[in-house]
């Protein structure tokens, strides 16, 4: 698979799930190997991450010609721009809505589920388990979406919509393996297994909590 493309930086944490996303949409197009990751801890105010992106948030990419990308869906659709190959991004028509909006399905779950994990992380006596629940409704009211859209996740090439749902499955998997969504969830499960087998999504895994 040919490229344009010149050496890239990552600011990223090894347990993002959107960093896994860029990766395993890099990894899919044949630029991994372009890409420098430059290990970034959002939480201290002293980390270079706050100069170069206001947001202070991964993943963060830095291009040669001191270009700055984010977040994840910004830099995978850069990333999809810079091959010559089948596109992740369908170009125009239908495809490309049931794509982007698979990809905003995901990303939503994953905008839940870390709000929850937060939340989760702070003393009991602070914590508001009423903002939890609803995080977490809002996780399994998206999958059980998902259950029902499984033909579609199913269909067609390789999608920025499959590799969103993928990774946001996983991070459910990551950070709330008591959910169990597989057993009340067959279809979606069988798609995700299949999914998750792909060397881009092994290969980018998180490291064990």
């Amino acid at each position: 698979m040919s490229t344009n493309a010149s050496t890239m930086k990552l600011r990223f944490s090894p347990t993002s799930p959107y960093v896994r996303k860029v990766m395993v949409t890099a990894t899919e197009v044949g630029l991994a190997d372009l890409i420098e990751k430059i290990p970034t801890n959002t939480q201290n105010p002293d980390d270079p991450i706050g100069k170069v992106n206001p947001l202070a948030k991964v993943p963060t990419l830095e291009l040669e010609d001191g270009r700055i990308l984010f977040d994840s869906p910004v830099i995978c659709e850069y990333l999809d721009s810079l091959h010559d190959g089948p596109r992740v991004f369908p170009s125009a028509g239908a495809p490309r809505w049931q794509a982007l909006q698979q990809q905003a399905l995901g990303d939503g779950i994953l905008d839940a589920a870390i709000l929850a994990m937060l939340e989760g992380r702070r003393p009991e006596e602070k914590r508001w388990q009423p903002w939890v629940d609803k995080q977490l409704q809002k996780v399994r009211n998206a999958i059980a979406q998902l259950e029902a859209q499984s033909d579609e996740l199913a269909g067609g090439g390789l999608t920025i919509g499959q590799i969103t749902v993928a990774c946001a499955l996983g991070y459910i998997d990551f950070r709330f393996a008591g959910e169990q969504w597989q057993a009340s969830h067959p279809r979606l499960a069988a798609w995700y297994q299949g999914f998750s087998a792909r060397p881009s999504m092994v290969n980018n895994q998180p490291p064990e909590a």
